[in-house]
């Protein structure tokens, strides 16, 4: 259900076409929660169903049309309740926390590359959320500079801010976890020499 809420996120700012919400989502939201369009697309037709969204269409070229969908007041209800109430967590399915646990299997090498790997791959994803965060606080951000035009003068501050206090939540959890791999690799050293 969280990538309604995702969507019902997005759409607070402004209605957007289905091609609109999922290009708009990969720059914003994806970065948070990833979805396919496989799965966005039939989500918005759910939540048009749903009474949460109403789907308005428009010409498109010549003869083709395209929906613009719209947060109704239902939407707007459905995501407040769904803000306002803590989340229960998830039990864990971390595999490479897992691998790592069983690490004694793994050829020395083997166990090295895969440290290297997540290291790499979290320090690509803090320098991402790094840059977004610069996008949001000289506000070159689009979806951000839409929201806050839409938005009063006293909410602009919170809305920015929140969404930095996101981005920095995730560089400090990928900072942990190439700590982590760093450490991984210094007791591969150790225990394999």
């Amino acid at each position: 259900m969280s990538l309604r809420y995702a969507l019902l996120a997005l759409l607070t700012s402004q209605p957007l076409t289905g091609y609109d919400v999922f290009k708009q989502f990969e720059q914003s939201v994806g970065y948070v929660w990833h979805a396919p369009d496989s799965q966005i697309y039939p989500e918005l037709r759910r939540m048009e169903k749903d009474g949460l969204l109403r789907g308005v269409e428009e010409a498109w070229g010549k003869k083709g049309k395209k929906k613009r969908y719209h947060i109704t007041p239902e939407g707007v209800e459905a995501f407040r309740a769904w803000i306002n109430t803590t989340l229960d967590y998830t039990r864990e399915r971390d595999p490479v926390h897992l691998k790592a646990a069983y690490l004694e299997w793994a050829e020395p090498e083997a166990a090295r590359t895969q440290m290297q790997a997540h290291i790499a791959y979290h320090s690509s994803r803090a320098q991402q959320w790094q840059e977004m965060i610069a996008a949001l606080e000289d506000r070159s951000n689009p979806i951000l500079a839409t929201r806050l035009e839409a938005a009063p003068e006293a909410d602009r501050a919170k809305i920015a801010g929140y969404k930095i206090f996101t981005y920095e939540g995730m560089i400090e959890r990928a900072n942990a976890e190439i700590h982590w791999a760093r450490h991984g690799l210094e007791l591969i050293d150790k225990l394999e020499s």
